[in-house]
């Protein structure tokens, strides 16, 4: 059931890049954002439950770094 998560937190994480990438998907949005700190804090909390250090500091950065684009997208100018 864990693979299955993580597949579904890495999918949150990787669709949004892969859309800016098109074009299809400002970074700069809430969605992405978003996702991306759904994605992250999942793989934290899977990383965390399995003891893997290396991706609970890049996984839990991430999802902090998310929460400054949050951040920083509801504080822009529209």
């Amino acid at each position: 059931m864990r693979q299955v998560i993580g597949i579904v937190g890495a999918l949150l994480i990787l669709l949004p890049f892969a859309a800016s990438q098109l074009g299809r998907l400002r970074v700069m949005s809430y969605s992405y954002q978003l996702m991306n700190f759904a994605g992250a804090t999942i793989l934290t909390i899977i990383a965390v439950l399995e003891r893997q250090y290396g991706f609970i500091l890049l996984e839990g950065v991430w999802a902090l770094m998310s929460v400054v684009g949050l951040s920083r997208v509801r504080t822009a100018p529209k």
